[in-house]
């Protein structure tokens, strides 16, 4: 995995955010809506990230996008008399330029240009650590950069070095035509295929014993690490920083009832996440595909909190998750610790009603056993309740549903135990299977 020299470090850095006039939008611009000045703090500790210095960020108004370098001559000739006088050295632009207009700026601007999809794979590429991570993260970027070769080849300079995948001023250029990309992703994709094999048969092990699996999915930066940490006692990375978490991470943890869950944490999720990151981390988001309940963790102490609710519920939507909050799903209510009085006391409210919704502070530990308890009783609220008449010489099929489900009743006969047992769906299928195994099927 390439890093950031050490030199690039200390790039001095320009953020721009085009923003562009009502009823136009630059390619593989989703509409927003967050204010302009919101979106440029989030593009600013995006870049934060890389460990550069940002000097300056400002929203830059584009009436009119223009195909060779999205902004126009009067807003390149003062963006590059402000470049030049701070020395800057890298601009980022919280936007997708195509290969042409990030070609034409980087010549306007005398300076290394990126995109928003080029600082996110940065991140990524530093931040992956399994082996899954850095492959995917791999695939992703060869994905991104094939189309700036073979789109711009003709005009690529023989240098481009940079940050990391980026590259920079000084260093070898990627000499890679489509051929030997295309082989190296073929390659990616297939040793990808092999660790999702690996994933299926551990979720197919899971399933044999009977753990439900929780998910917690959120914006970046939400708080869900802190919040794993504090559910778990682990010890997953967790700063106040985009993309702290790439990597999932499973832990077991009991709930008040005495049941043991799969506690699973997920890489955040953000606004515009590219297209070449989201087809690459399907495998590792399989995890909320298969999981038995979902916690959504919010930042609500974030002015853009609602807006960030929206993209979640977007990129879920996308992987076929319609979540629907108090059924399959808890709306996690976090850092609430940051809020004033009445803004609190609103989120509390809403836990009080119980309607799918839980206030905690992850970081104080506020609230956490109430979500214990939450996660708890909508686990079971998916248990269904069956009759079940055993002979006493079944002792193992009676030790089974002791062990598996919750008895509810039980009557002892001469002759047989009648019981009523809360399964839930997994384990009921598995009961089903036990019982067809012994000849016949006991309840209802």
């Amino acid at each position: 995995m390439n890093q950031i020299p050490q030199a690039a470090a200390a790039a001095r850095t320009v953020v721009v955010f085009p923003l562009l006039k009502a009823g136009r939008a630059a390619p593989r611009e989703v509409a927003s809506v967050r204010s302009p000045e919101a979106r440029l703090e989030e593009a600013v500790s995006l870049t934060q990230a890389i460990s550069v210095e940002v000097v300056f960020a400002e929203v830059l108004p584009v009436t009119r996008p223009r195909p060779a370098t999205l902004i126009g001559q009067g807003a390149i000739e003062t963006l590059k008399i402000r470049i030049e006088a701070e020395e800057i050295t890298l601009a980022v632009f919280d936007c997708h330029l195509t290969p042409i207009q990030q070609r034409n700026l980087e010549k306007a601007l005398n300076c290394k240009v990126i995109d928003r999809t080029a600082l996110i794979l940065e991140i990524f590429g530093e931040r992956a650590r399994t082996r899954e991570g850095t492959l995917q993260v791999e695939l992703a970027h060869l994905s991104y950069q094939r189309s700036r070769l073979v789109r711009s080849w003709t005009h690529l300079e023989r240098q481009r070095g940079g940050l990391g995948f980026v590259g920079g001023p000084g260093e070898t250029q990627i000499e890679l035509d489509r051929r030997l990309i295309g082989e190296r992703i073929a390659r990616l994709k297939s040793e990808l295929e092999e660790v999702k094999r690996t994933r299926h048969l551990h979720r197919a092990a899971r399933k044999r014993v009977p753990f439900p699996v929780v998910a917690l999915v959120g914006y970046t930066n939400a708080g869900k690490s802190t919040l794993f940490n504090k559910l778990t006692r682990a010890d997953v990375f967790a700063q106040d920083m985009l993309f702290a978490t790439l990597d999932p991470t499973m832990r077991r943890v009991r709930l008040p009832s005495g049941r043991d869950i799969i506690l699973s944490d997920t890489v955040g999720f953000i606004s515009d996440l590219p297209t070449e990151l989201i087809a690459a981390f399907r495998a590792t988001l399989e995890e909320v595909l298969e999981a038995d309940l979902i916690l959504h963790v919010r930042d609500v102490s974030h002015p853009d909190a609602e807006a960030q609710k929206a993209d979640v519920t977007a990129v879920l939507a996308d992987l076929g998750i319609e979540l629907h909050t108090g059924e399959d799903g808890l709306e996690v209510a976090n850092k609430i610790d940051r809020l004033d009085g009445e803004a609190a006391d609103y989120w509390q409210e809403r836990t009080a009603r119980k309607n799918g919704v839980v206030a905690v502070s992850a970081a104080r530990g506020d609230g956490i056993g109430e979500l214990l308890g939450r996660i708890d009783a909508a686990l079971s609220a998916q248990h269904r309740e069956i009759s079940v008449s055993l002979a006493h010489r079944d002792g193992k099929l009676l030790s089974w549903l002791y062990e598996h489900g919750e008895v509810t009743e039980r009557e002892d006969a001469d002759d047989e135990v009648r019981l009523r047992v809360r399964l839930s769906p997994d384990d009921l299928a598995r009961w089903d299977a036990l019982v067809a195994k012994n000849g016949g099927r006991n309840g209802d």
